[in-house]
């Protein structure tokens, strides 16, 4: 692959540096595992910006090899596919390997998979994982003792079944050799940061200005919009309100305590969601417990009888009924 016909003023600017060291450039292994029916954003943002890196730099910085249990297409979530070049029994030696996947993740049980991952972290690769490849490196048991983060999506189902692992909910975490990202658009900053790690800040800055990216989020970046846009509201005692529901889902709080946690009167709280919302307060807050329930029916395999009592519901037989007249389904519909 050729890398000549750049010519911008920035690159120009840049690019002497890096000729005069030409041969001492390391080029960069990068296997991508990619996972039946991850997302294409996620893959894009993985693979893009090396190859960018090697565009704009007019010079072969990263080599990106899809890997796949066999040669055959891997499917994403819509209507495009990969094609691997190399299979996982192969002998491989990269420097990182990201493993990006989407759907539900807590019902992955490839073990061939789980040795292939296990097999790179001894023979020294940097592990990562993308959207919800971070849980499936967690479940081939490599993320102990490791901070870590995985799509928001995923987060609790992630935590329910493994209590001890170190799970923060920011864009990127890189912890020694595993690097884990919550996916979407957040796995560009992360493989900016690794671009500034091995060529400079200027360098990486140049590579997200090629795709319009024009500041590089910090691994400590939210990984949601803020709490009024999702609530729907910017007022203040609703906001706090709802801060207590989401930090008291296992043990629902009681409609006076909310009252008095957001500093006001239970008439004036329920008239509030009733007016900013269109709910009362406890049938907002049981409908973000059952929210949160559904979430963990897709991205789990936990029991419905430990569902039910995590999202705050004495008994299963209640959450049902709730539950069915809520979204129109049965629970197990979701499974």
């Amino acid at each position: 692959m050729g890398f000549s016909g750049i010519d911008f003023p920035e690159i120009d600017a840049y690019y002497p540096k890096m000729e005069k060291t030409g041969s001492e450039l390391k080029v960069w292994l990068i296997g991508v595992l990619p996972i039946t029916g991850f997302a294409l954003m996620a893959y894009a943002s993985t693979v893009e910006p090396f190859r960018a890196a090697n565009v704009l730099s007019r010079r072969r910085l990263y080599e990106v090899i899809n890997i796949a249990p066999s040669l055959a297409p891997v499917a994403s979530s819509g209507a495009a596919s990969v094609t691997p070049q190399a299979t996982i029994k192969q002998p491989l030696n990269l420097d990182y390997l990201f493993v990006v996947a989407g759907g539900n993740p807590m019902v992955f049980k490839d073990r061939d998979i789980f040795a292939f991952l296990g097999r790179m972290s001894r023979f020294g690769a940097r592990l990562g994982g993308v959207s919800a490849g971070p849980a499936i490196l967690a479940l081939a048991g490599l993320m102990g003792g490791r901070r870590m983060t995985v799509h928001w999506e995923h987060g609790e189902a992630l935590s329910e079944s493994f209590p001890n692992l170190m799970i923060e909910r920011t864009l990127y975490v890189i912890d020694r050799d595993r690097l884990t990202c919550a996916g979407g658009t957040a796995a560009l900053d992360l493989m900016l940061e690794l671009i500034t790690n091995h060529h400079g800040s200027q360098f990486a800055s140049l590579v997200s200005d090629w795709f319009l990216h024009t500041e590089i989020r910090p691994s400590i970046g939210p990984q949601r919009s803020g709490m009024p846009a999702r609530v729907g509201s910017s007022n203040g005692v609703i906001l706090d309100a709802v801060k207590f529901m989401e930090n008291h889902v296992a043990d629902p709080m009681s409609l006076p305590d909310l009252a008095l946690a957001a500093g006001v009167s239970e008439r004036q709280l329920n008239r509030l969601f009733q007016q900013k919302l269109g709910r009362s307060t406890m049938g907002y807050y049981r409908d973000l417990r059952l929210d949160k329930a559904r979430n963990l029916l897709t991205n789990s395999s936990l029991p419905l009888t430990e569902i039910a009592y995590a999202t705050g519901f004495a008994n299963s037989s209640h959450f049902s009924r709730l539950f069915s007249e809520y979204f129109g389904r049965a629970p197990s519909s979701f499974r």
